[in-house]
Order: structure tokens, then sequence, then C-alpha cells
């Protein structure tokens, strides 16, 4: 799961800009700008290079989690056992998952190392609502990793719901943890484990919980 991780903040922070044509299809143009903006600031900014994890965190925050449906993806992470959780706790898990996410995301921003990153041009139908954004990250002297973003139509614009890595869901992933704790220790359980994983992340700084 690190690897996935640390590979899946590298396409955030390491995209090759090919330029967005006058036909870019709105889903894959957010990707391309998303990165570039991402890289930008990293690139200019000597605390996140350095490891500040407040400033990266920040940047976390404002240009990366608003392009993601948490709720959804939580919903999917949950898996069968979401219908079983009352409203109170699904409002946490989402909030719980989501600073696990970030917390976890936020040691990847020092590893940047030029890699690249190909956005593969999109051919979507005009009424389609659901799309898959693929990329590679390129290194040198080794095979083109693909890594994919699933994203859909919402009324607050496209947001990623799921992303795979050599076909690896990052969903999927913590579906399975997530399912043996709820047969375990219900709900509540799973709520209490999250919430032990992001202070043990986080130390004495507050995690944001606040869900987007």
């Amino acid at each position: 799961m690190n690897k996935i991780i640390t590979l899946w903040m590298g396409v955030l922070l390491a995209c090759v800009s090919l330029g967005a044509r006058a036909d870019t299809p709105e889903p894959e143009a957010l990707i391309r700008n998303t990165v570039d903006e991402v890289l930008a600031i990293v690139k200019r900014d000597k605390d996140i290079q350095t490891g500040n994890t407040k400033k990266v965190i920040e940047l976390v925050d404002a240009k990366v989690l608003p392009h993601f449906n948490f709720t959804r993806m939580t919903r999917l992470a949950v898996g069968k056992n979401w219908g079983s959780a009352t409203p109170e706790q699904k409002k946490v898990l989402e909030i719980e998952f989501r600073n696990l996410l970030v917390r976890t995301y936020t040691t990847a921003f020092t590893t940047y190392q030029n890699q690249e990153v190909e956005v593969k041009p999109l051919k979507m139908a005009n009424d389609a609502n659901e799309v898959t954004i693929k990329t590679s990250i390129i290194n040198k002297g080794k095979p083109p990793l693909p890594v994919n973003y699933d994203m859909e139509k919402t009324a607050h614009g496209w947001k990623v719901y799921d992303l795979s890595i050599e076909g690896v869901s990052l969903v999927t992933n913590y579906r399975g943890t997530f399912a043996e704790k709820i047969q375990k220790s219900g709900i509540d359980g799973l709520i209490k484990m999250l919430v032990e994983k992001n202070q043990a992340q986080t130390g004495t700084m507050s995690p944001k919980a606040t869900s987007k």
C-alpha cells in the first residue's frame, strides 16, 4: 500500500504538460491542470521540498482533495457494510478515511525526482457520466507505470472516486482491511482503528475534521 500511495502522489507531482487541446474533455483537463499547478507550487516552495508537514497538508487540502468524492470513496471502501452504518457513523467514517489518506499521502510530496507522467488523450461521449483517465509514470530506465483515475460527473463538477496503479484499485485495497475489522469489531471498531491511525500519523497535529 505504501508503494501505491507514493506512486499515486508521484502522479500529482510529476505530470508532463502537453498543453490542453481546444477540444480537451473536461475531466482530462482537470487532471492535467491539477498536476501542473501542484508541481509548480512544489518546485518553488523550499519548505515543501524539505518536508514541512503543515504546508504539505495545506497544499493537499487546497489543490488536490477538492477534486475527490470522498463520500463515494468511503462507501466503496466500506463496501456492503456501508448500509448498516448510521448517518453519524457514515459522517465520521468519511472524515477519518479522508484524514487517513491525507496524512499518508503527505510523506510522498518529498519524493519527487523529476519523474514524468503522460496523460493519455480521452475520448468520451457527450452524455458520459463516468470516465477513466489513463496516465503513465515515466521513469528513466524503467517500464512505464500505468495509473488510472476513475471519475464521475457530479453537481459540483468531475470528481475522482477511485484510482488504480498497475491495475490495483486504491479503494479495493482498503476494502479488505475494513471488512475484516468490521467483522471483528463492528463499524465502531473500524472508526476506532481509523482514529488511532490518524492520531499516530499526526502526533500533536490535529487532523482537519472537515469533509469535502
